[in-house]
């Protein structure tokens, strides 16, 4: 037996409406948006009373999906330190390949987006950044170069 698929890669964040808007500026189509509770929920993540709102979004080629997840009970805990560098064990970051890298950082930045040093070029062969966006995730963008 083997998997499938990757279906979705989950981000729990602080301010589901703003995570929306900075993942539909990077290309991402909102799927949909469901408010989750019950004994299905509890079960599934481990916790007691879950009372939360989730929003799918979807990559423009149909292969990647986004679940960004507020939770109203129990409230998220913050990481610690509370924006944690990028080689903290666990989820590190999430790459996207995009078409204009310029661009797309200059679309997000009002949307908060923070570089974490500089645009890289790797080997002339792509043009690499990572930033930080909603709940001070790792967003990491790389322009193919030619």
């Amino acid at each position: 037996m083997t998997i499938q698929r990757m279906d979705n890669v989950a981000i729990v964040v602080d301010d589901l409406d703003a995570a929306i808007a900075f993942f539909a500026e990077l290309g991402l189509d909102l799927e949909g948006r469901a408010h989750i509770e019950g004994a299905f929920a509890d079960q599934t993540v481990g916790l007691d009373g879950v009372r939360s709102e989730i929003a799918m979004m979807r990559t423009p080629d149909g292969h990647g999906r986004l679940e960004l997840t507020k939770y109203h009970y129990p409230e998220a805990s913050a990481p610690s330190p509370a924006v944690p560098p990028p080689n903290t064990l666990g989820l590190h970051r999430v790459m996207f390949a995009v078409d204009d890298l310029d661009d797309t950082i200059a679309r997000l930045r009002p949307h908060g987006a923070e570089l974490l040093r500089q645009v890289a070029n790797y080997e002339d062969v792509y043009r690499l950044c990572y930033l930080r966006g909603p709940a001070g995730i790792i967003v990491a963008l790389a322009e193919k170069v030619g």
